[in-house]
């Protein structure tokens, strides 16, 4: 098939309709098959997806490498083609505990260089801050960000989980292309303030999560268990009558998507696709059957009659349970 692509906002690139975020290649959601992952990187490439997603404290640099490991496997043309996104900030000590955000000048360049090397590349195609760091103002971080594209060591600016006044400063300051957060069928926050900030700015969207990290996929099971290395196993919507509700919100979803001839989780990524063609759904396929069922959402089209469908049967707030624990809710300025 061919690839549609999706531009990020009026200052960035035009990247693939669908990204592939990378974290969970990392063993953010238990273990992962380093081989399958390069060949799910390798088959996205063939598919035509451009746009890579990345965090240079996933695994602690480890996502990093396997993205270049993949990319210095790849066959030329489709190497060339890809472009790199990477979040930085993330404060985390050896043994995975998080002790906050690092967003002052000379941290984001000292970032900048490692993420350079362990990527193996001479630029990173879209930098940017995965949190705000309180401490930091803003045009500080951003200010530093675009010394960096002065160099040539980035291309673009982008932003991640911040509210409406943030964006603001943080666009007063320099280009942005895009703001990466959550957003889903259950995770509707930015239709309310962020999205029309965005839209009013031309600055896009980069959504991560579009299916909730698995829960609204159609393959969770109210006896699912989880492992402690998994993400899912402290997620207060994984967990225990929230977890049961919420996969009651996937039934319903699933009897619309049986009507159509699709899955759960090609409706929902359908769905984000919808919401306006700023907006980049990452698909966190892990394995080159969780990415081809996510890829054939691109092929689905959804009426008027089967958006109100959707709508009714997975309301915005529907969802039990917050996205994060309440200590990295505290840390999102998007939440504020």
């Amino acid at each position: 098939m061919t690839m549609r692509t999706r531009k990020l906002g009026t200052t960035g690139p035009q990247v693939s309709a669908l990204g592939l975020g990378c974290m969970g290649m990392s063993g953010m959601y238990g273990e992962a098959d380093r081989a399958e992952s390069i060949a799910t990187i390798h088959a996205a490439l063939e598919a035509g997806v451009t746009l890579l997603d990345t965090g240079d404290f996933y695994g602690m640099g480890h996502n990093e490498l396997l993205i270049n490991e993949a990319l210095r496997t790849a066959p030329a043309g489709l190497r060339e083609n890809a472009l790199v996104s990477v979040k930085f900030g993330a404060l985390r000590g050896p043994d995975g505990d998080w002790y906050g955000f690092d967003g002052r000048p000379a941290a984001v360049k000292n970032f900048a260089a490692y993420s350079l090397q362990r990527l193996g590349v001479d630029h990173i195609d879209v930098y940017r801050p995965s949190r705000l760091d309180p401490d930091v103002p803003i045009e500080e971080t951003v200010g530093a960000i675009a010394e960096l594209v002065e160099k040539g060591w980035v291309r673009h600016i982008g932003l991640s989980e911040v509210g409406a006044d943030t964006i603001r400063r943080a666009a007063a300051t320099a280009p942005i292309a895009d703001l990466q957060i959550e957003y889903a069928l259950i995770s509707r926050g930015p239709e309310r303030e962020i999205l029309p900030t965005l839209r009013e700015l031309g600055i896009a969207v980069t959504a991560y999560g579009v299916l909730s990290r698995g829960l609204i996929s159609g393959h969770v099971t109210p006896d699912q268990g989880f492992a402690a290395n998994d993400f899912r196993a402290h997620s207060p919507r994984f967990q225990g009558d929230n977890l049961r509700h919420n996969l009651t919100l996937v039934e319903s979803l699933r009897k619309i998507a049986e009507e159509k001839g699709v899955s759960v989780a090609q409706i929902a990524i359908a769905w984000v696709l919808s919401r306006g063609e700023d907006i980049v759904p990452l698909v966190g396929a892990r394995t080159r059957q969780r990415l081809g069922e996510a890829l054939g959402a691109l092929d689905v089209t959804l009426e008027e009659a089967d958006l109100a469908a959707i709508e009714a049967a997975v309301p915005a707030d529907a969802a039990a349970g917050e996205r994060y624990a309440a200590e990295q809710m505290a840390m999102l300025d998007s939440e504020r």
